[in-house]
């Protein structure tokens, strides 16, 4: 049975056709990535799921007593109430239960002949159970577990919302929906504002729940980590597949290339007909055999492939070569009033360096870059930069501070002056705007739009430093997958902070963690400082772990041994891990076949044909029985599963 279903959904906005006939359904338990092009309707059409935009034709249905939950990416006005009250409040009915609560008490307090009280008095018991009920499953200490998960602190929960920034609100919008617990949720971007330790959480919140979601993410690792099934809007219309996007990928360059090879064979028989025609149209003996094959050309559609808009496609050039010493840090101390971030920070980036900055919200990743960039100046020590260094920074903000006057051109001109017109306009180009388009004025532009402009003018200025903040916010999937493509060939210095995993398990070879107003530093990506992590946590002393883990500025060791033992670190890693995944995707497997035929019997189950059978109908209600009580069991075992794999 579907939880929702989708019929002949149309919609336009102006001549731009986004979804023509258009139908889908959702299963009770589908994980779906929504993919697709920025501008191609995907927070459209979740907002049509929810009710907040009308279709111009079609319909969205949904089974009974099914409530769904939406995360926009930006949230309107909130109100003055406190943080946890406001995320009590989300969950339907709450505020209904305690008017009713509050009615019969004031009514019994009034109530004078007997009768009336006794009938009040059961009354307001049955609403004080309901209550009880109510906050076994959505009550103030759920609400402040998941609260603590999205890294609000205890003196956080009495705040008005109103007070908190952007980003925060969206946490505070995003507790809301997990304490709901909806039979749908409906998540636009939801890691854009998470740091990396409520993205771990946030992930295994995820995980062990086994409700349908529809998530937008530019993040192809935390996508495919969440999903079983991919919706994709493509220039063709709606295509959906059953699988990860990063294997919806895969199956989708095979059909390109089968396609290509369609047409290719297509191509070479029209050629050979139009050969035979030519050659034999006048020749009585062939002439009935020319006009065939004539017909035929006529009659057969040509096969096309259709062109779409691909990614943002560049490359950095070929940067000057720096000295051994980047840039050095000499004793910083740096604080916001009372807040103090840096203190006595000695450290250093050396040449060729891909470090990743992570740390809790506020611990002082952009304020790091931002000294580093020179964009904010520390009240004691000093940042030196070393000779022949040239910076590159992107700022998180940087989009929104383009100026919205100018033209696109004009815009990247005023950091490259020497470049000609068509120099600009070729670098443009590979940010897909065309010649007309960089006529367009920067304000009309989306937050992609921007996104892409900014990344323009980083490329027009040469650089070997390149410092990068959140670069991955407001670009889509598949030109987060180019960024991070054309960083893996730059030959230059890297420092970034990012909330995609994709991005910081490919790009990162250190890992900076921000911590007691100091810099550690960890060898390898992501992955290889979660598991250093955990590995602390299990009283584990990793492989090559004494003197690495230590203050930026003072790296010792021989260079060959330490990697040598980080590979043996990742090597007995993979080898534990190994078995466990093996048997989680045979598992997957075989719920997968289970809910297929779970889904029929419940086909069946549905038609009131079935009953004139008793015999079939009583198999089918055992056959239906037994799935779920193997469903049940295989389900508690995958959770067990997971756990163990979330211990690496």
């Amino acid at each position: 049975m579907s939880l929702a279903l989708v019929q002949d959904l149309c919609l336009s906005f102006g001549d731009k056709v986004v979804f023509n006939r258009a139908s889908f359904s959702i299963g009770p338990r589908d994980r779906v990535g929504l993919v697709g092009a920025n501008g191609t309707g995907k927070s459209s059409l979740l907002r049509l799921l929810v009710g907040l935009q009308l279709p111009d034709e079609g319909s969205v249905r949904f089974s009974r007593q099914a409530r769904v939950g939406y995360l926009p990416q930006e949230l309107g006005e909130v109100g003055d109430e406190g943080l946890v009250d406001t995320v009590l409040h989300a969950v339907p009915g709450r505020r209904e239960l305690g008017a009713q609560l509050q009615s019969t008490e004031e009514a019994l307090a009034q109530a004078t002949a007997e009768v009336d009280q006794i009938e009040l008095s059961q009354e307001l018991a049955d609403r004080h159970r309901e209550l009880d009920h109510f906050d076994e499953l959505y009550g103030r200490h759920r609400a402040e577990a998941i609260l603590s998960g999205l890294g609000f602190r205890v003196q956080d929960l009495s705040r008005p919302v109103s007070s908190l920034s952007g980003g925060w609100r969206i946490r505070a919008a995003l507790a809301g929906l997990l304490l709901q617990d909806p039979e749908l949720l409906l998540l636009d971007e939801p890691t854009n504002h998470l740091d990396l330790p409520t993205l771990t959480w946030f992930e295994d919140f995820l995980h062990k729940s086994r409700k349908a979601m529809i998530l937008v993410s530019h993040d192809r690792e935390f996508l495919d980590r969440q999903i079983d099934r991919v919706i994709a809007l493509e220039g063709e219309g709606l295509r959906t597949f059953r699988g990860t996007y990063t294997q919806f990928k895969a199956h989708r360059a095979q059909e390109l290339e089968q396609l290509r090879a369609e047409v290719d064979k297509q191509q070479a028989r029209r050629a050979e007909m139009k050969a035979f025609i030519a050659r034999f149209g006048a020749k009585a003996s062939k002439a009935r055999q020319a006009r065939s094959r004539a017909r035929m050309l006529e009659r057969e559609q040509p096969i096309e492939i259709r062109r779409e808009r691909g990614p943002i496609s560049f490359q950095f050039p070929p940067c000057a070569k720096s000295v051994r010493d980047v840039v050095v840090l000499k004793n910083i101390s740096k604080s916001y009033g009372d807040v103090r971030v840096f203190e006595s920070l000695e450290s250093k980036v050396e040449r060729g360096e891909r470090i990743a900055i992570v740390g809790p919200n506020g611990a002082g990743k952009t304020t790091l870059l931002k000294l580093l960039a020179g964009a904010a100046s520390p009240e004691v020590g000093e940042v030196v930069l070393g000779e022949k260094v040239q910076l590159g920074y992107y700022a998180q903000h940087q989009a929104d501070e383009l100026n919205p006057a100018a033209t696109i051109l004009e815009e990247v001109r005023q950091v490259a002056p020497d470049k000609t017109d068509r120099e600009l306009r070729t670098i443009l180009g590979a940010f897909l705007f065309s010649s007309e388009a960089v006529d367009r004025r920067v304000g009309v532009l989306s937050g992609g739009e921007k996104a892409r402009v900014a990344l323009a003018k980083l490329l027009c200025a040469p650089c070997n430093l390149l410092l990068m903040d959140e670069p991955t916010n407001h670009l889509d999937l598949d030109s987060s997958e180019a960024l991070i493509q054309a960083l893996e060939g730059f030959d230059g210095t890297l420092l970034f902070v990012s909330h995609n995993r994709s991005f910081l398990n490919r790009l990162g070879s250190v890992v900076w963690e921000i911590k007691n107003r100091g810099v550690l530093r960890h060898p390898g990506n992501l992955d290889d400082y979660l598991y250093h992590l955990q590995q602390e946590v299990l009283g584990i002393e990793p492989a090559g772990a004494p003197g690495e883990k230590k203050s930026v500025g003072s790296p010792s060791g021989n260079a060959r041994e330490r990697r040598r033992a980080e590979a043996e670190a990742r090597n007995e890693r993979s080898a534990k891990l190994r078995p466990i995944q093996r048997e989680i995707e045979e598992m997957e497997s075989l719920i997968a076949e289970l809910e297929a035929r779970q889904r029929e019997n419940e086909a069946a189950l549905a038609d009131p044909g079935l009953y004139l059978d008793f015999d079939r109908a009583k198999q089918v209600m055992e056959s239906h029985r037994l799935i779920r009580a193997k469903l049940d069991s295989l389900y508690q075992r995958w959770e067990e599963r997971q756990k163990a794999l979330a211990l690496f």
